[in-house]
């Protein structure tokens, strides 16, 4: 831990930066997951699946950032390099062979719903550690997770 003057107490920081850890390095997993649907997807309604990916992942780019500078707000050392982040990631891995449309669209809901989940025990977590400063934090997440995942799953829904 890096020195701060941060006024949270040294083992509540140091337990919240290991918590955040763990989940940057699922979104940054879950972001190269949504971009490896953005890059690979084909077929019918290829232009709207590759702008709805791309624009998720942006936005789950957006909350790595957050988290890695919550770690560093507490003196924690952000992990943040790709052999980190295979490393650390807890996510099931994303399957390479997609091309469909509706595969990717099933595919990348998962893994919005697999990573919320975790974002969800993380709000309790951060808030039975002494910190609703992160507990906040990953309520945000959490909130903007579950919508992109209603705009996925609302491509699928379409479809039956």
């Amino acid at each position: 831990m890096h020195k701060t003057r941060n006024t949270l107490d040294k083992k509540v920081r140091k337990a919240i930066t290991d918590i955040l850890a763990v989940r940057l390095a699922d979104s940054q997993d879950l972001f190269y997951q949504i971009k490896q649907a953005h890059w690979a997807v084909r077929g019918p309604g290829f232009l709207s699946y590759h702008e709805l990916f791309d624009k998720v992942a942006e936005q789950v780019e957006d909350y790595s950032d957050d988290m890695a500078e919550r770690i560093g707000q507490l003196g924690g050392i952000v992990a943040g390099t790709i052999a980190a982040v295979a490393k650390g990631s807890t996510l099931k891995p994303y399957k390479l062979d997609l091309v469909d449309g509706r595969a990717h669209l099933e595919a990348v809901a998962d893994a919005l719903a697999e990573f919320g989940g975790k974002v969800r025990g993380d709000i309790d977590n951060a808030g039975k550690a002494g910190d609703a400063d992160t507990a906040d934090l990953f309520t945000e997440i959490s909130r903007g997770i579950d919508q992109s995942l209603w705009f996925v799953e609302a491509h699928l829904q379409a479809e039956k």
